[in-house]
């Protein structure tokens, strides 16, 4: 919204005259309200929008335009779109589900019309381009209702030529004889016995008040049509899929890890089955760990900025493959409009609810330890956890952050002993289950629930693998 009202963002230089057309027509259209309403408008042209629209035409570079004019309009917080273009409504089914603000359907504006002031019309004449008619956009439309009628070969040829030539209205002209001719045109369709004129090239309206007089059927004006229709409707956004946003590079593997964790986890017979990620892979956020143990530099404002990145994105939840980053999520959730979905939380749940009563050895960085995030988070779930002593944490440390460790690129050899060491002090003290409570760790020994422990089995844990599979849950409930 902009100050509060409601903000029409309209696509202009598709092409130029038209498109102001319309901006003007919807001024008009909302001047007996016009604190209610913001009007925003975006005319730019682009290489190829002068070319004919015949039924060879090659519309790429006109969707790429259009997506990135309606970006553009989203951003300035445009609560609606309107699109006066024939061509670009052939290709709206495509845009749809890559934005978030709805466009006004000007093939509905122009199906109203004709049916609530016209009742009696049952054939429709339709003056477009051949790349429009190639697609049956108006048969599409009308073909329910109404038998679609267009000019013949010669008449079509004409009317591109009084569209598009040098001297054509789409040029600013407006000489006596294009009205001739395009009377003519109209004469013809009137003959075949249409009711009345649907124009679906939106220059038309230029010319449609001298045009519509010289004509023996009705013809609509389709710019006031869609600014009139567009004042009526109730905007509903268009469902669009779900999308994770990720953390990234906290760290680079562990991401990479999560990522995998999660295309596995879904289930999907296509590629389009599967969830819409964004990464914002961010290896410059300042060392969680060192920061909580040596006053390091503070990484909040780098994690924030991260997630800030992602909300733009339009992303529904935030997901930080990061055990120690979650000592800072709380001072950050009140300032974000989405949630991040808290991994520490997830996991307690899980053995809460599968390992009850089971004691619990947490394998983390030292300064996800001392911040307490995981103590905090059993505490919620009534869970009892257990940490190693000095001198296995050292071990765990020297895994993770070690000349061999997995930060450095390592999975076996030094690392995996270490952490192997770490693990079965923890089961010969007591834990059934062994939460590996750093993204890296699962990286050297994945989950499994029969692992042995100097003679005793334990469960492993890996909060990733829990944390992917929430994000899976949560996009499956979003489908429905």
């Amino acid at each position: 919204m902009i100050d509060n009202r409601f903000a029409f963002g309209v696509v202009g230089g598709l092409g130029a005259l038209a498109g102001a057309d319309l901006l003007q027509q919807l001024i008009r259209a909302t001047a007996a309200d016009h604190e209610r309403y913001a009007i925003v408008f975006e005319q730019q042209s682009f290489p190829g929008d002068r070319l004919r629209t015949d039924i060879a035409y090659d519309p790429t570079g006109r969707k790429l335009h259009v997506f990135s004019l309606i970006r553009r309009l989203e951003l300035r917080g445009t609560d609606a779109i309107l699109l006066p273009c024939f061509v670009s409504q052939t290709f709206l089914h495509e845009l749809e589900p890559n934005i978030s603000t709805p466009v006004v359907s000007l093939m509905a504006a122009l199906l109203d019309k004709v049916v609530t002031a016209f009742p009696q019309a049952k054939r429709i004449g339709v003056l477009t381009s051949g790349y429009v008619r190639d697609k049956n956009l108006f048969g599409q439309t009308f073909g329910d209702s109404h038998e679609v009628l267009y000019p013949d070969a010669e008449a079509q040829l004409e009317l591109m030529d009084v569209i598009y030539a040098e001297g054509g209205i789409r040029a600013g002209m407006d000489d006596p004889s294009l009205l001739q001719r395009l009377q003519a045109i109209c004469e013809g369709l009137a003959e075949k016995g249409c009711d009345i004129i649907v124009p679906g090239m939106t220059e038309l309206s230029l010319v449609h008040l001298a045009l519509a007089r010289s004509l023996s059927i009705p013809l609509v004006n389709v710019n006031k049509c869609y600014a009139d229709y567009a004042l009526t409707q109730p905007i509903r956004r268009p469902r669009k899929a779900f999308k994770i946003g990720v953390v990234g590079g906290v760290g680079p593997l562990a991401t990479v890890d999560f990522m995998e964790k999660v295309v596995t986890l879904t289930e999907a017979r296509h590629d389009q089955d599967h969830i819409k990620m964004i990464v914002e892979q961010n290896p410059q956020i300042p060392d969680r760990t060192e920061h909580l143990l040596h006053q390091g530099t503070d990484p909040t404002i780098a994690l924030f900025a991260t997630c800030k990145k992602l909300e733009a994105a339009e992303a529904d939840l935030i997901a930080i493959p990061c055990n120690t980053a979650h000592a800072f999520v709380a001072r950050m959730q009140t300032h974000l409009r989405i949630p991040v979905l808290n991994m520490l939380d997830e996991a307690m749940a899980q053995i809460a609810g599968r390992y009850a009563g089971r004691l619990v050895g947490l394998l983390a960085t030292s300064g996800t330890v001392e911040s307490g995030v995981y103590a905090e988070a059993a505490a919620r779930a009534g869970v009892q956890i257990m940490l190693p002593d000095d001198a296995h944490q050292a071990l765990v440390m020297e895994a993770i952050y070690g000349a061999a460790g997995v930060k450095a690129g390592f999975t076996d050899g030094q690392c995996r002993a270490d952490l192997q060491a770490a693990i079965d002090h923890l089961a010969q003290r007591g834990a059934g289950v062994i939460l590996l409570g750093c993204t890296e760790l699962p990286l050297v020994f994945p989950q499994t629930e029969q692992f042995d422990a100097a003679g005793h089995t334990v469960v492993l844990l890996d909060p990733t693998l829990l944390l992917a599979s929430a994000c899976v849950r949560h996009a499956r409930a979003a489908r429905g």
